[in-house]
């Protein structure tokens, strides 16, 4: 059975920092691309940032390119998202989700497995 286990969100204050990791178990993704979304509250599910296959290409949304860095650690099976300068605007539940295939693609509908979402706060 393939799991998806984010951690490591909270509340912080802006301008703060998190560090989000999801832990993959049941398969290995390191040849599949990866990535973050989240929900904020009334809003749709958006795309956040995805790295491929292996990790060469990554990709960011406008609202958090040079604020948030996605990476990944194949050996453990994990990927991670990193956020610095957090805004209120931020404030989201935070999904990790895996695609069969090695291409970083942004639709919701192309991933294959989903985390159970983690959330994170940014208070003003």
């Amino acid at each position: 059975q393939v799991q998806l286990v984010e951690s490591g969100g909270g509340l912080v204050q802006a301008g703060g920092s998190l560090r989000l990791s999801c832990a993959a178990s049941g398969r290995t993704f390191s040849s599949d691309a990866m990535g973050w979304f989240r929900q904020a509250p009334r809003k749709e599910r958006e795309f956040v940032a995805g790295i491929n296959g292996y990790g060469i290409n990554k990709l960011y949304s406008d609202s958090v390119k040079g604020r948030f860095t996605i990476s990944r650690d194949n050996a453990k099976n994990t990927v991670y998202l990193q956020m610095n300068t957090l805004k209120p605007e931020d404030t989201a539940v935070y999904y990790c989700a895996a695609r069969f295939g090695s291409t970083v693609v942004i639709t919701t509908t192309l991933y294959n497995y989903w985390g159970q979402g983690t959330q994170v706060t940014v208070s003003s």
